[in-house]
């Protein structure tokens, strides 16, 4: 649901419901609300909900339960990403993070925009290293802790090895 975009060509067209993470050529990121990233994006992914525009927290009206969730933080200048994840359902070791708590979380890290992406058994931040792909996090799928769910898309990042 909601836009998807990869390499400057549109997979998946944007719903006015779906707010989306874009980035331009540059790089910069945005939040957009209405799910409609500018002209020139070149990436993007839509979230379900917006939790910080302007600086400040977005009010919801829906059940706020803890999940396992994923959050991209957004600077003003779009220079500066953060990516926030929260394992969920395993007791004893993380329950998950409510709106409310991530939205404070944002705030802490002085988001001008945050958007909750997508959560619950999809939940997985993954490092290439020389021996292949490493989870930085314990997902849980079908209630296994560490399994993996397959999904339809990802945002993915290649940084450059610091010199």
């Amino acid at each position: 649901m909601g836009i998807g975009i990869a390499d400057g060509e549109t997979y998946s067209p944007a719903q006015p419901t779906w707010p989306a993470l874009c980035f331009a050529g540059d790089n910069r990121a945005q939040i957009v609300a209405e799910g409609n990233c500018p002209m020139g994006t070149q990436q993007a992914v839509a979230g379900n909900q917006q939790l910080v525009a302007n600086g400040v927290a977005v009010p919801f009206d829906f059940s706020d339960r803890a999940y396992a969730r994923v959050m991209a933080v957004v600077s003003a200048d779009g220079n500066e990403l953060s990516l926030v994840v929260v394992d969920g359902k395993q007791p004893h070791y993380s329950e998950g993070a409510t709106l409310t708590q991530l939205t404070e979380m944002a705030l802490n890290l002085n988001a001008d925009a945050a958007l909750n992406l997508d959560g619950g058994g999809s939940t997985t931040l993954i490092i290439e290293t020389s021996s292949g792909s490493q989870p930085l996090n314990a997902p849980i799928h079908t209630k296994w802790p560490l399994r993996q769910r397959p999904v339809a898309n990802n945002l993915g990042i290649r940084a450059q090895p610091p010199n």
